[in-house]
């Protein structure tokens, strides 16, 4: 049996491959701040053109480009309203009230969809007395959820809805990929009524770093600034953009090999009395602890050579990414089954 280390916490752990290592050595590249990086260029164009925007920009990382997109659409003293268990409002530090000012509104969705009758019914009348509703985020797929994929007909509802309340639109689609491949569309319909949408180029496509966020022309001009004040005017990024460009021509196309791999792991946990796995509609599976803390199994998983991570009292999380194959994936249900077992 292998005694290689088997990381299920995230598919930010992916290490980049040889040949994304040579794209990046052999990027063309210039000062991205004063004179404009072409790989980085070229990694913008390719990621508007895929998500059907006008324009998009290159960010570090996933945080700054969803707060730049919620910092364009809100004022200080409004209000947000987004699902309770989003991203955007439980892992970013409560930027949104940092960065932004504004007040959020979160709505429970019981599988993290955010739909438009729920958006509906939490919106506020028009009052001197209450907050105005300046803008509506959605997360796709839902991290918090299990990589829960939101239907493009619930999609289409929502959009409708917000354009009808003339609010902006933010998509936190961070593995926004991996909904697309799930539903058999591509990514520019999905993302088709969103005014701003931030993609992930470090999470399943197997980039060391980077996100993206796309929208109108305008819009992303005003961005520039906005990342420049959070400190993410970048030099010569196109090392970083060559491996975006890479990961969208080569590894775009294997993602339902990771949702293949949760679905085995899902089907080789099931009926099991310790863990119940929640059925995956993408590359995460939630794993549902009976009698059992996740603390505990964690250290005993990690000592026999898988890692997870805590979702919860209860609930761990695995998440399938490039660098882990269908064979790693048996072991690991093995593994968790026999650990959990005893």
């Amino acid at each position: 049996m292998s005694d290689r280390v088997i990381d299920l916490r995230s598919d930010t752990v992916t290490r980049p491959s040889a040949p994304m290592r040579r794209a990046m050595a052999e990027a063309e590249v210039g000062d991205d701040v004063l004179d404009g990086d072409p790989t980085t260029r070229r990694l913008e164009q390719r990621v508007a053109e895929l998500l059907g925007k006008e324009a998009a920009l290159f960010f570090p990382s996933g945080i700054q480009a969803n707060q730049t997109g919620v910092w364009l659409h809100v004022e200080r003293g409004t209000e947000l309203i987004l699902e309770a268990g989003a991203h955007l409002l439980n892992y970013e530090s409560a930027a949104i009230a940092g960065l932004s000012g504004a007040q959020v509104r979160p709505v429970t969705a019981p599988d993290g969809v955010l739909t438009a009758e729920l958006v509906a019914q939490a919106w506020r009348p028009v009052s001197a007395h209450e907050p105005r509703i300046c803008a509506v985020a959605a997360e796709n797929t839902h991290n918090a959820a299990g990589g829960r994929v939101t239907p493009v007909d619930v999609w289409d509802e929502l959009t409708a809805l917000v354009a009808d309340r003339g609010v902006p639109l933010h998509l936190d689609g961070a593995r926004l990929w991996n909904a697309a491949v799930a539903q058999g569309v591509s990514p520019a319909r999905l993302a088709e009524g969103a005014t701003t949408v931030m993609v992930c180029l470090s999470k399943g496509l197997g980039c060391p770093v980077g996100s993206c966020l796309a929208g109108p022309a305008d819009l992303m001009e005003r961005a520039v600034t906005i990342r420049c004040r959070l400190g993410g005017g970048m030099r010569q990024s196109g090392i970083l953009a060559a491996a975006g460009l890479y990961a969208l021509e080569h590894n775009l196309s294997r993602l339902e090999e990771d949702h293949a791999n949760a679905r085995l792991l899902a089907e080789r946990l099931e009926g099991h009395e310790v863990v119940r796995p929640l059925e995956p509609d993408t590359n995460i599976v939630m794993l549902d602890l009976v009698g059992a803390t996740a603390e505990a199994a964690l250290a005993r998983l990690a000592d026999a050579g898988v890692l997870l991570l805590p979702f919860g009292p209860t609930r761990l999380r695995a998440v399938a990414h490039l660098d882990v194959s269908r064979d790693d994936m048996i072991r690991a249900a093995e593994t968790i089954a026999r650990v959990l077992n005893s």
